[in-house]
């Protein structure tokens, strides 16, 4: 038992290792190449477990094979757009200018009812809404609205807003971020000092504390209480 133990644990980190190596995605955007060695993976790990007198070797190994093939084909479909499609397939393009494409449809057996569920996922309830409607190669759909459907942005009503840049999280759960004060520019000093005016002295009292490249600050404590503030304007 103390021998399955000891296995399971280790092929659970060293597979953990493997996907994180793999990459960032989601489950949801894997390509095909990818959410094929990632079930084998899940597979091949579980073997030596299932199997007390099974090496550990007869799982680690073929991950390591899946993770070379995996590595193998992305630098391929880096290089070749024909090995792309042929690895990932294409991007196929649903609706166009407001019309449904049936034959398209059809040939990726694709139905309306899955073409209405993704499109409400969207936020999209009104099919007569969308302009183009693309099926990514991963089974996302990418959605664009007609002009006169689209949400108005300040371009569009001749504004130029401050640009905040990113926001940072300078406290988590009552632990200071220094790096991140350090890339706005700012100390933990200028932090408190925000802080001061609200009765909150110390960074161990703070639920989150969050901050934009202008100096906007969003604090919030352990009781639910929140405010805003400016570093440098106090």
């Amino acid at each position: 038992m103390f021998n399955v133990i000891i296995k399971t644990a280790i092929i659970y980190f060293f597979a953990m290792l493997i996907m994180r190596m793999m990459g960032k995605r989601q489950a949801g955007e894997l390509q095909p190449f990818e959410l094929i060695i990632a079930v084998m993976i899940a597979e091949v790990a579980a073997t030596p477990m299932d199997s007390p007198g099974t090496p550990i070797t007869h799982g680690i190994v073929p991950i390591v094979v899946l993770l070379v093939l995996h590595n193998g084909i992305a630098f391929l479909s880096l290089k070749s757009e024909k090995l792309r499609a042929f690895f990932s397939g294409k991007p196929s393009i649903v609706i166009y200018k407001g019309i449904v494409v049936r034959h398209e449809l059809k040939r990726l057996s694709y139905n309306l009812s899955d073409l209405l569920e993704q499109l409400r996922g969207k936020d999209v309830i009104n099919l007569a809404d969308v302009h183009y409607a693309v099926l990514e190669t991963n089974g996302n759909l990418s959605v664009m609205l007609k002009p006169e459907k689209r949400p108005a942005t300040p371009e569009d009503l001749s504004l130029k807003p401050e640009n905040p840049g990113f926001c940072y999280d300078l406290v988590i759960d009552g632990r200071l971020k220094p790096d991140n004060l350090e890339r706005l520019g700012f100390k933990e000093k200028d932090l408190l000092q925000v802080m001061s005016g609200h009765k909150i002295k110390r960074v161990k009292d703070v639920f989150l504390a969050l901050c934009d490249e202008t100096g906007q600050v969003l604090v919030q404590d352990y009781h639910g209480g929140q405010f805003t503030g400016s570093i440098g304007n106090g």
